[in-house]
């Protein structure tokens, strides 16, 4: 029988909502905490590996939560903020010291500035630090970004894009190497084990698995049956990359610096 520990997991996608740190409005929505405590808790049955805390939408452009869980969790984790793209580049590699390799444009929640900017920056901090950018789109809106994505040197994609009808044009994403998380059961609205079987297709390099935690906005909160699909649709050998290898492999450089 198959066993929660029996894989190695480097969780791509999760929150930590500190009650020690700010939080900001967005759209009508504060979320309840989730501290660290809580988080390692949840997966305490898991082979956890390391993982990626990304900011969300209520924790703005606040740095200060997310440089003090990674001083607590340690260096096999890293950190995805939400960045102006005035940000300094002396303030980049401070983050970059600290453990963040990447900056999040939540184009789906408002928090984000032009793509004009967007592409700058991508550009920018990867030739000062490696980081790439992630994108919570809704992939309704990739026909038209297509190409202009494929011009940026780093990208991930949160959420499966979250729509059928641009599903066609993240898989193409996914063929050219952008990274695509198998986050958020509950955001997307198509089965998961096709999408799972379709991804792996186009490029088994490309999938990342994240808990979502403590999944907020979304109805459907992280089951152990989220994690166990994977393996039931992929089999072992795949599932092993989608839940350790191929994030490792796309946030290594972090991880090794520290």
């Amino acid at each position: 029988m198959t066993k929660l520990n029996d894989f190695k997991f480097f969780d791509s996608h999760f929150h930590i909502i500190d009650p020690d740190f700010p939080l900001f409005e967005n759209q009508g929505f504060v979320p309840d905490f989730f501290p660290i405590a809580a988080y390692q808790e949840r997966l305490k049955d898991y082979r956890l590996a390391g993982g990626a805390v990304v900011s969300g939408s209520f924790q703005g452009l606040d740095q200060s939560y997310l440089i003090a869980a990674l001083q607590k969790m340690g260096p096999t984790y890293v950190g995805v903020t939400q960045l102006d793209h005035h940000t300094s580049d002396e303030e980049i590699l401070a983050l970059n010291a600290a453990g963040i390799c990447g900056t999040r444009f939540n184009l789906k929640r408002g928090v984000a500035e032009s793509l004009d900017d967007l592409e700058n920056f991508a550009k920018r901090i990867y030739d000062l630090a490696g980081w790439h950018i992630e994108l919570y789109i809704d992939s309704k809106e990739l026909a038209s970004l297509k190409e202009r994505l494929l011009k940026l040197p780093s990208v991930s994609i949160a959420h499966f894009g979250l729509s059928a009808e641009g599903f066609p044009d993240l898989l193409k994403l996914a063929e050219k190497g952008v990274m695509i998380k198998a986050t958020g059961y509950g955001r997307v609205d198509f089965p998961i084990a096709p999408a799972l079987k379709d991804l792996t297709s186009a490029n088994p390099d490309c999938l990342m698995f994240g808990s979502d935690l403590p999944c907020t906005r979304t109805s459907h909160l992280y089951s152990d049956d989220d994690f166990l699909l994977v393996i039931d649709t992929l089999g072992a050998e795949l599932a092993q990359k989608v839940f350790y290898a191929n994030a490792v492999n796309f946030y290594k450089p972090a991880v090794i610096s520290r």
